[in-house]
């Protein structure tokens, strides 16, 4: 299957255009207290068409080769999630030799299909429909965190301004919290007021407009960002992230709580990838981790393979693939068959809040209660049952792994942990972020972080690194590198976010949040 570039102009790519890229925005300044029924639907209509746009494009619905450049051959293949065996040239993400065309375009999509869109929304917003313009934030935090923690620096502040120059990491993060602050206060009053939803035909979301379930996802999104940033600035972390469990809405804490969108076609682009191209097929710590377990959540994930009939049989990363020599390991099973897609689950938000609790801090319970709860939130999302007896197993373990087609890749388990709650500080860390990295599938870009910032789930290393000693095969992939447009037509800004950046750009280069030094 041909990788497709994003081929638009240079001055649309660029976000030294920004602001001409997204046209000419007229000012309003009509105070809305006494317009008409039709003023207002006029109004309304102008902004509501504006947010398709970020729903399609947050996780790319479609075309489904965008959204293999935008995440499946970077992060969801450094997560250990899925392979793609059969790549494209002889060296590739997978093997630490970036691909900058290809690491360009999650950046491309964040700011020409998300975020130039919700800036119309800002003007045409701000001060006259701040529900609109709150809904808009959460949105605007979505992205701009999953970009962020890609890049590091990035546009935020000053996107629309002119010259396009890049926040650092942490200014970024700081201005997130306080936009939720404001789309946090504004939806909750709303609410509170009995308010009827202005939302409703425009949210392409499950929530289907409803002012609490988006006040519920704003806290939880606060909840992540403040475990991400919680090695470099603990003080913050604790308190942004008791604001969010103790605020008067809360976090997820039923499925229904979820954040999930349904893709427009139906189409899921993991799906289509796996079974449609046959070229995504299961990471090789799926089968360690989830086989070792006996994981039910396995059979929904992962379909048997055909390399050993009956078995479910993954592939490592970063080895030598042959020809076609993988081309009957296990595909994507049925999670992936509707075009529902995740952007985040209510098990996430109680693995967050079991490291926090486990951190000492007010999460509204003991970071055992919390971690078995998320476990059996996970059940409940992938319809397995037998909880129980999973979180109380003491025995298994994660499994060596075996390729059929070549012994050389064949490796011990590199993860030691069993699922039960234990009395280790360090290994009950471990033991949420692996039951999280397995509950937060298929999403690859979180489950990547995730792991970038704590070490965890512990995945086998790559065996053929052809970076040229760029990335060592130790820690991994750290960042992606700046965008091919931003360096091509934005000088100045690229300046100022190697500046922020503090090292060269490139994939070894540590991200603000992303530091060596110990969880605890």
């Amino acid at each position: 299957m041909t990788i497709n570039k994003i081929k638009r102009t240079a001055l649309c790519f660029s976000l030294l255009a920004a602001f001409s890229c997204t046209d000419n925005f007229e000012e309003i300044n009509t105070n809305p207290e006494g317009a008409t029924t039709a003023q207002l639907d006029q109004d309304y209509n102008s902004i509501k068409s504006l947010f398709s746009s970020t729903f399609n494009n947050l996780y790319v619905c479609e075309p489904t080769w965008k959204y293999q450049t935008q995440q499946s051959l970077q992060a969801d293949g450094w997560s250990g999630y899925m392979i793609t065996p059969n790549m494209f040239g002889a060296s590739n993400n997978h093997d630490y030799a970036l691909r900058t065309d290809w690491n360009s375009n999650a950046w491309n999509i964040t700011y020409v299909d998300i975020i130039s869109y919700l800036y119309k929304v800002e003007q045409k917003a701000k001060g006259k429909f701040d529900h609109f313009y709150s809904w808009s934030l959460i949105l605007k935090v979505a992205a701009m965190q999953r970009a962020t923690d890609m890049y590091g620096p990035a546009v935020y502040s000053k996107f629309g301004q002119g010259l396009a120059t890049y926040d650092s990491q942490e200014e970024i993060y700081n201005q997130m919290f306080k936009d939720l602050d404001f789309a946090v206060a504004e939806l909750t009053k709303r609410n509170t007021a009995g308010e009827k939803t202005a939302f409703d035909e425009t949210d392409l979301s499950l929530y289907k407009g409803n002012y609490a379930q988006w006040v519920k996802y704003a806290n939880s999104l606060r909840l992540r960002m403040a475990m991400r940033i919680v090695k470099v600035a603990p003080a913050l972390a604790k308190a942004e992230a008791e604001k969010a469990v103790s605020h008067s809405i809360g976090v997820f804490m039923t499925d229904a709580d979820a954040m999930r969108i349904k893709s427009p076609k139906d189409l899921n682009v993991i799906d289509a990838m796996s079974h449609g191209w046959g070229s995504l097929f299961m990471g090789a710590d799926m089968e360690s981790i989830l086989g070792g377990y006996g994981d039910p959540r396995m059979a929904k994930y992962w379909n048997t393979s055909g390399i050993i009939p009956g078995e479910i049989k993954g592939i490592r990363a970063g080895i030598v693939y042959p020809k076609g020599a993988y081309s009957k390991f296990s595909q994507t099973g049925p999670r992936t068959k509707t075009g529902e897609m995740t952007w985040m689950s209510t098990a996430e938000v109680y693995f967050l809040r079991a490291e926090g609790a486990l951190r000492g801090w007010n999460m509204g319970g003991t970071a055992q209660d919390l971690y078995e709860s998320g476990i059996k939130a996970s059940f409940v999302q992938n319809g397995v049952a037998g909880a129980d007896a999973y979180i109380a197993d003491n025995t298994k373990l994660p499994k060596n792994y075996v390729d059929p087609i070549n012994a050389a890749n064949n490796s011990p388990a590199v993860s030691k942990i069993t699922v039960a709650w234990g009395a280790v500080k360090e290994v009950n860390l471990e033991k949420i972020i692996t039951q999280k990295w397995i509950a937060t599938y298929p999403d690859g870009q979180e489950a990547w972080s995730e792991f970038r910032r704590t070490g965890y789930p512990k995945l086998f290393r790559i065996t053929n690194n052809n970076s040229n000693g760029v990335i060592t095969t130790e820690f991994g992939v750290r960042r992606l590198g700046f965008s091919e447009s931003e360096i091509e037509n934005n000088k100045a800004g690229i300046t100022s976010g190697l500046k922020a950046l503090g090292g060269p750009d490139n994939g070894a280069t540590r991200l603000w949040w992303d530091t060596t030094g110990p969880n605890f």
